[in-house]
């Protein structure tokens, strides 16, 4: 993906989601990371399922809404998942070391990062989950782009 790229996926339920969401992590380089963007129930946990996955992570994937970050290891590559959806002010990520993470050999996958905006280093990849439910309940498309 270039700095310059966007795609839109289409995801017509939980497969197509996991399956976008795997695609990315089987390509995510160390020290990337990745936004993650959606109303609530919009499929954000299936998506980083399907990204762990393909990280070579077999553990159980759960959103880290009041940890903050989860930490995977023994995949290809090292994961930090956080959902900083609680995150009053961007100065608590310094508390739980968020640097390390995201300026490390770590891949990032970073729920609700709009909480944490000025916190984003330039070249993270964004992707938007986009729920259609006028037409199908389970239509969702996945808008990643490179910022």
């Amino acid at each position: 993906m270039t700095t310059d790229d966007m795609r839109t996926i289409e995801s017509r339920g939980p497969e197509d989601t996991f399956r976008a969401g795997m695609e990315l992590g089987e390509n995510a380089a160390p020290g990337e990371i990745y936004l993650l963007s959606g109303d609530l129930g919009a499929g954000k946990t299936v998506f980083a399922k399907g990204f762990a996955k393909g990280l070579g992570i077999e553990d159980d994937i759960t959103s880290p809404t009041f940890t903050i970050i989860h930490q995977y290891e023994g995949g290809r590559l090292p994961l930090a998942h956080f959902d900083v959806y609680r995150i009053a002010d961007p100065d608590e990520m310094y508390a739980i070391g968020y640097e390390e993470y995201f300026f490390g050999d770590w891949v990032c996958l970073v729920e609700w990062p709009e909480m944490i905006e000025e916190l984003i280093p330039e070249g993270a990849v964004h992707i938007h989950i986009l729920r259609d439910d006028e037409s199908d309940m389970d239509h969702r498309r996945l808008v990643v782009e490179r910022r």
